[in-house]
């Protein structure tokens, strides 16, 4: 079936042919880049831990390094996660690698501690007024962790600090209202310290 597709400049009213592929994909032109809308509309935040913990030796099950919680009522605003990260803070003085794990809470999950209160905003805002709750070394429900971007190497000698990691989520995991996302480091030994944290966006339920 043949068809044609137009759009309309609100501000003159006048109609303007789009073009199509064949299966009625538009060809489009990115101005702005990615995340730059919902930032600039204040929906853009981040919080990560102050203390260093140990990292894990074996695949994280029901304790977290920090977990971000939705408190949002239900039909309120999602949680789409932009980042997660951490910096290592101390190594040991011994070779080791270690990497990020990731475990996304289902809806229902019970609301954690708000350990650190220190929400930042991506925009410039000064204080934040939403629903999000970050816990350091909260006890979870193992619902399945998963390794997010690329393991890294400590050098053999000396107890070097200052390696970090932010894998880019990029939306790939949505923390809906009463749902969370936990975070932890797996490393070859206990001796490597690690704060995590996570960037997201709050975006509303129409949106989604």
């Amino acid at each position: 079936m043949d068809y044609e597709l137009f759009g309309v400049r609100i501000s003159t009213g006048q109609k303007k042919a789009l073009s199509a592929t064949k299966e009625g994909d538009l060809y489009v032109a990115q101005n702005l880049p990615p995340y730059a809308l919902m930032t600039m509309n204040d929906r853009g935040w981040s919080v990560m831990a102050t203390s260093a913990v140990a990292a894990l030796i074996a695949r994280p099950s029901t304790t977290a390094l920090g977990t971000l919680w939705n408190g949002e009522s239900d039909g309120g605003k999602s949680y789409v996660i932009d980042r997660i990260f951490t910096q290592q803070l101390v190594s040991a003085a011994a070779a080791s690698r270690w990497g990020i794990w990731a475990c996304v809470h289902p809806i229902g999950m019970a609301a954690v501690t708000a350990d650190i209160t220190a929400i930042k905003s991506s925009s410039g805002q000064t204080n934040y007024g939403g629903a999000a709750r970050f816990d350091v070394g909260a006890t979870v429900v193992d619902d399945g962790w998963f390794p997010w971007g690329n393991g890294f190497d400590v050098e053999a000698t000396g107890t070097l600090g200052g390696n970090q990691s932010a894998p880019m989520i990029g939306g790939r995991l949505v923390i809906p209202p009463s749902a969370g996302l936990s975070i932890h480091v797996v490393a070859s030994s206990v001796n490597e310290d690690f704060c995590v944290g996570a960037s997201w966006y709050e975006v509303p339920s129409d949106l989604r």
